[in-house]
C-alpha cells in the first residue's frame, strides 16, 4: 500500500474511533445520583439534609421585592409536591426596611454538588406579573471566587409578562446578567407554563450544556458561543437552587392584575450521570 493510501486508511480510522466514542457516550445510560420526591407528608418542611433554605431580603442583586423565609407558610410539601409560596404580607427586617411579600428560596450547597450530568425538575409554575421562578445552578466555588467567575447555568426561569416562554441562560465573566447567554422555548398553542407540569433539564458534560423543555431540545451552548476571550467556567461542581422571587429589574413588580399567594410546584428534582 502507498504511502497516500496508509495515511488514509489511518485518518478513516481515526474519525471512526472518534465517532464511534461519541456515540457510545451519547447512548450511554443517565444513572440516578440525586433526588428529592417531596413525598414527605403535608404541611412539613423541606428536608434539611438536601436543603439550605436561604432567608433575607436585600434585593438579591435584582432588586427584587420579596424576604425569604424558613416558614413553612413559604416552602412545604403538599400531596407529593414541594410548594414555594409567595404571598404579600408585611415583614420588616432588622435594619428597618419593610418588605411586602415573603417567599423562599432553597439550595443544595454545601449538602450536594456535582460535575457534568443531567439535572432536571418537573415544575407547575406560578403566574402573574412580577413573578418570577427559576431552577437554577451556581459554581460551588463561589465562595472563593465570586459570582459570576464561579459560573452559573439557569436551567429554567419563567416571568409573568411571559407566560407560555422558558428561559434557559449561561452566565461567567464577560457574559452575566444582561448579558448572559440564553434563549427561549414557547409552548405552542398559547399554552402556559402554569396550566400543567413541565419537566425542565440540562444535560451538561465537557464543552456541552443542552437545555430541553420536556423531550424538546431547545438550545445548546459550547464555549464557541462565548464572546471573544471568555472563559468557559464549567469544569467543576454545581449546586441547585430553586426560588420564586417577586418583582426585581427584569419581571418588573407585580401591579393590579397580581393574584396572591403565588404558588411553585415542583414534583421531583432528579440529578443522573452518565453510566
Amino acid at each position: 500500500m502507498s504511502s497516500f493510501f496508509r495515511l488514509i486508511a489511518v485518518l478513516v480510522l481515526l474519525l471512526f474511533s472518534v465517532h464511534t466514542g461519541y456515540a457510545k457516550q451519547h447512548k450511554a445510560k443517565w444513572v440516578l445520583t440525586w433526588s428529592d420526591e417531596f413525598n414527605a407528608a403535608d404541611g412539613t418542611p423541606v428536608d434539611s439534609q438536601k436543603w439550605t433554605q436561604q432567608t433575607g431580603g436585600n434585593g438579591w442583586g435584582n432588586n427584587e421585592l420579596e424576604y425569604y423565609t424558613t416558614s413553612t407558610r413559604n416552602a412545604h410539601h403538599e400531596h407529593g409536591a414541594l410548594v414555594i409560596e409567595a404571598i404579600q404580607e408585611p415583614v420588616t427586617q432588622a435594619d428597618g426596611v419593610t418588605r411586602n411579600y415573603t417567599s423562599a428560596r432553597l439550595k443544595t450547597q454545601g449538602k450536594f454538588s456535582q460535575t457534568y450530568g443531567r439535572f432536571e425538575a418537573r415544575i407547575k409554575m406560578p403566574q402573574g406579573k412580577g413573578i418570577w421562578p427559576a431552577f437554577w445552578m451556581l459554581g460551588d466555588d463561589i465562595a472563593i471566587v465570586g459570582w459570576p467567575k464561579c459560573g452559573e447555568i439557569d436551567i429554567v426561569e419563567n416571568i409573568g409578562i411571559e407566560p407560555a416562554i422558558a428561559h434557559g441562560t449561561i452566565h461567567g465573566p464577560g457574559y452575566s446578567g444582561d448579558h448572559g447567554i440564553g434563549s427561549p422555548f414557547t409552548l405552542p398553542k398559547n399554552r402556559r407554563f402554569a396550566d400543567a407540569f413541565h419537566v425542565f433539564a440540562v444535560e451538561w458534560e465537557p464543552q456541552e450544556i443542552r437545555f430541553y423543555v420536556d423531550k424538546h431540545l431547545y438550545a445548546i451552548r459550547r464555549p464557541s458561543d462565548l464572546p471573544q476571550g471568555a472563559n468557559w467556567v464549567y469544569d467543576h461542581p454545581f449546586f441547585l437552587l430553586l426560588n420564586l422571587a417577586v418583582g426585581g429589574y427584569w419581571p418588573g413588580n407585580p401591579d393590579a392584575t397580581t393574584q396572591f399567594p403565588q404558588n411553585m410546584l415542583i414534583d421531583y428534582v432528579r440529578v443522573y450521570r452518565r453510566e
